[in-house]
């Protein structure tokens, strides 16, 4: 379940900043419900995906220097044991249902 308060946090974060309404950095964190110092990862894990991020002292908000998007989706699906896997000659297969239908991917150095 961390992982998926992380990308929630991260895709508030977006939002906020794309609307321009993050507040100080202190509350700005405290509207994504963690540190200050998290916040401070959060900001940095957005400028690794070429996000220009820049704090505006007269708007006391965080905005985007560039048009940037970022498109976070989360699915989970319950699967009963039968749905999930054919056994076929002693290996495991995904059946054709769900083969495509899985998405996996990984941003290990936001999770570090």
């Amino acid at each position: 379940m961390k992982t998926l308060k992380q990308l929630e946090r991260l895709r508030k974060a977006h939002q906020l900043i794309k609307q321009e309404n993050t507040g100080t950095p202190i509350e700005f964190a405290n509207k994504l419900h963690i540190s200050e110092r998290e916040l401070y990862r959060i900001l940095e894990y957005l400028k690794e995906l070429d996000a220009c991020v820049s704090f505006s002292r007269s708007t006391n908000s965080y905005y985007y220097n560039e048009d940037f998007d970022l498109l976070v989706n989360v699915s989970v699906q319950v699967l009963v044991k039968d749905e999930l896997i054919t056994i076929y000659a002693g290996s495991t297969f995904l059946t054709e249902n769900f083969k495509n239908s899985l998405l996996i991917s990984s941003t290990d150095r936001f999770w570090q």
